[in-house]
């Protein structure tokens, strides 16, 4: 997958004199509280580097002052770096002229805010169409577009309604719609759901992540928010800020299960990691046998295998049911052959199942078969281990924390 987004060695530094002083003592490393003290200057970004993929949904969440909403208004230069290089396939964003720097706003990038900027005397397709006409574009032909954006929020029919007419969640989709109009390679997304109430806000999250996996050429999104569990929800990788600078990045699992600091442990331990984690991160190995397959050679097949219990399937490699050790036992002494006659069905998941849905698939404490889109057994997931999972990142805060105390009494 190529680089969309290249952030180099980006700083920002806020302040009417001083800045290079400022510079200075951030090359020493002397805290963001100091130099305000010393020069009146605040640093908002730290040294920042990453890049982001192309169609990929890269989130920068922090708390209020992190330097997020600062650090993507870098990119389209909203906000001038103080030092650093964006890059964008490639072209340096930096360097271009008020001229390019217009042709790169209007044609490669598009914005949503948290607060919806609409135009309250425009219907809705006009607000849609708004960005089209400052591009130039005929108006058969931008109110085209803007209708076709519509239809992909979910807001066909509402052509002719005016903002004040709509709740506040389909006027985030009018907002959303705006910005896709225009096609742009890149999505540029600061804090737009975090005005909505919390069952809007999760549909509007549904409502993106529907739309960037529906479109044939997906946009690059830059997603800015203060809330973890919705960057961790919707995030193909996360990006954790504190004071100006990065503290991790890495995917939504790495972020929940693997902090790298204490300040990201902090933050994931209160996260519901059902809503989180997926069945792959729990899925094993399926061992598995044919039907047909006799009750002594499938016990013959889990002691090798270490396992207390099997997956049937059949000629097609579609799990049938899963036979306990137990059970095969007894059907053995019992003088029954074949394995089929104790094999239980037990229910099927796809490994992006969220954990939190498989709860109480788990009820009988038997294996659940992992299937994939042609319903073929590609794994197994065991209750136990779905509850293990779910206690690894309290005890890793636990063992950060006296870390921690440790290194203070020593």
């Amino acid at each position: 997958m190529s680089k969309k987004i290249e952030i180099q060695n980006v700083t920002k530094i806020f302040g009417d004199d001083g800045i290079d002083d400022a510079m200075a003592l951030l090359d020493q490393r002397v805290s963001k509280d100091e130099i305000l003290d010393r020069t009146g200057s605040v640093v908002a970004v730290d040294n920042a580097n990453f890049d982001v993929d192309e169609g990929e949904i890269f989130v920068v969440m922090g708390l209020s002052g992190s330097g997020k909403s600062t650090l993507i208004r870098c990119v389209n230069r909203l906000v001038e770096p103080t030092e650093g290089i964006v890059r964008v396939d490639g072209d340096d964003i930096t360097a271009l002229d008020a001229k390019g720097l217009q042709a790169f706003r209007r044609n490669r990038t598009g914005m949503v805010f948290q607060h919806f900027a609409l135009f309250p005397h425009q219907d809705v397709r006009t607000n849609v169409a708004f960005g089209l006409k400052v591009k130039g574009v005929d108006v058969d032909e931008r109110m085209a577009l803007a209708e076709q954006a519509l239809a992909l929020v979910g807001l066909a029919g509402y052509e002719r309604s005016f903002p004040a007419q709509l709740s506040g969640g389909m006027q985030q989709r009018v907002g959303l719609a705006r910005a896709l109009a225009t096609q742009p390679d890149i999505l540029l997304m600061d804090e737009a759901f975090s005005a909505l109430d919390p069952l809007i806000r999760r549909q509007m999250q549904d409502e993106l992540m529907t739309i960037q996996a529906g479109m044939a050429k997906r946009n690059t999104i830059l997603f800015i928010t203060h809330d973890l569990n919705e960057a961790l929800r919707i995030g193909t990788r996360v990006c954790v800020m504190k004071d100006g600078a990065i503290h991790q990045i890495g995917t939504p699992v790495d972020i929940l299960l693997r902090p790298e600091t204490d300040y990201v442990a902090e933050f994931v331990q209160d996260v519901d990691q059902g809503r989180v984690l997926t069945i792959a991160s729990v899925a094993d190995e399926a061992v598995s046998v044919r039907a047909g397959t006799t009750a002594a050679s499938a016990i013959e097949s889990m002691n090798q295998s270490g396992r207390e219990a099997i997956h049937v399937v059949d000629s097609d490699g579609r799990p049938v049911g899963v036979a306990s050790m137990a059970d095969a036992r007894e059907a053995v002494a019992a003088g029954t052959t074949g394995i089929d006659d104790v094999c239980q069905p037990t229910p099927n998941v796809t490994n992006d199942m969220m954990l939190a849905k498989v709860y109480q698939l788990c009820d009988d404490g038997l294996p659940l078969s992992v299937v994939d889109d042609g319903g073929l057994l590609v794994g197994v997931v065991r209750p136990l281990e779905i509850l293990a999972e779910l206690g690894r990142v309290e005890n890793i805060s636990e063992q950060l924390e006296q870390a921690k105390i440790k290194g203070t009494s020593s």
